[in-house]
């Protein structure tokens, strides 16, 4: 194999690894935009953009090294793109992070050390390949500007975001009068629940959407500084599965119950979970599931503390 031959085989495997990290980020997107929100660089709503535009550009870059075509500017591309990464894993191993960075999705869990032993070796790759020449073809530009339009196109369609696509007056599922028996009856009574402002969830210990809700509500409380004696998780499972639980969804541990009657709990959210109702003085003022949850609406129902009356409807 001639040493050309061999650059654009490596080339093309670079190109390829950067479509399957997209690919795989973009299967795994709801853990994905809550792993850039970790961060708190960005508000919630600018997190689920900022997830798909990362993804958008590991498509055009991973697409244009395989095609050859605008060699030089791909490259440098791919080595800020890199460099990026880079940044922000260093970033996470000084804030003491060992979580997965996501790189690959949830296929393959990388934690920050092994992520940047990763970014090395392709950037070492990246640097074989520098002095390449591009493919001279004429529609280089318009090769560009087509995978820009699909890229954003395909991520858009396929993984739209919560915050334009989830209903401003979603579906009610929280059946109020049967919660609100709840209230009055043990376990709950002795919870005191209807004193001052609540957040009650309702949670299966086995369900995927649940513990990114959990992990959602969690970042916000750790961000806010909301008072965490004001949380409380009802689960429908196993004592074993909730330790699963917190563990899985990445959530602070909060006042939590394992409600004995699994039939109620599942009528007064209509079977739907998960579902997170905000309460004031007892009386329901909000409920969301994962998709609507909405982080200014949650922020100001505690940091500004205002009256039922006064909360957005």
């Amino acid at each position: 194999m001639s040493d050309s031959l061999g650059k654009s085989v490596l080339k093309v495997l670079l190109g390829l690894v950067f479509i399957v990290s997209a690919v795989l980020k973009l299967i795994d997107m709801d853990s994905f935009e809550i792993y850039i929100y970790s961060y708190h660089f960005f508000s919630l709503n600018a997190s689920f953009i900022v997830a798909r535009l990362a993804i958008i550009l590991e498509l055009v870059l991973g697409i244009g090294l395989v095609s050859h075509t605008l060699h030089k500017m791909y490259w440098w591309g791919s080595m800020a793109m890199l460099g990026g990464y880079t940044l922000l894993l260093i970033y996470a191993l000084t804030l003491g992070r060992t979580d997965s960075c996501h790189c690959f999705g949830d296929f393959l869990q990388l934690d920050p050390k092994q992520s940047l032993i990763k970014n090395a070796v392709l950037m070492l790759l990246f640097l074989l390949i520098y002095k390449m020449e591009s493919w001279k073809t004429p529609f280089r530009w318009l090769i560009l500007c087509l995978t820009v339009m699909a890229s954003t196109i395909a991520v858009f369609v396929i993984s739209p975001p919560d915050n334009l696509t989830s209903n401003s007056d979603p579906e009610q599922n929280l059946q109020v009068e049967l919660f609100d028996a709840m209230l009055d009856t043990e376990p709950l009574e002795a919870l005191n629940l209807r004193e001052g402002k609540q957040v009650v969830c309702f949670f299966s210990t086995s369900c995927e959407y649940c513990q990114l809700a959990a992990h959602k509500l969690s970042l916000m409380q750790q961000f806010y500084g909301f008072p965490p004696e004001r949380i409380t998780y009802l689960f429908m499972g196993n004592e074993e599965s909730v330790a699963g639980f917190y563990e899985q969804s990445e959530s602070a541990q909060y006042r939590d119950l394992l409600y004995p009657d699994m039939s109620r709990l599942v009528k007064v959210v209509n079977g739907n979970f998960p579902v997170v109702v905000l309460m004031e003085d007892g009386i329901v003022i909000r409920e969301y599931g994962l998709r609507n949850m909405k982080e200014e609406e949650v922020k100001s129902f505690f940091l500004l503390g205002p009256s039922i009356e006064g909360f957005p409807k």
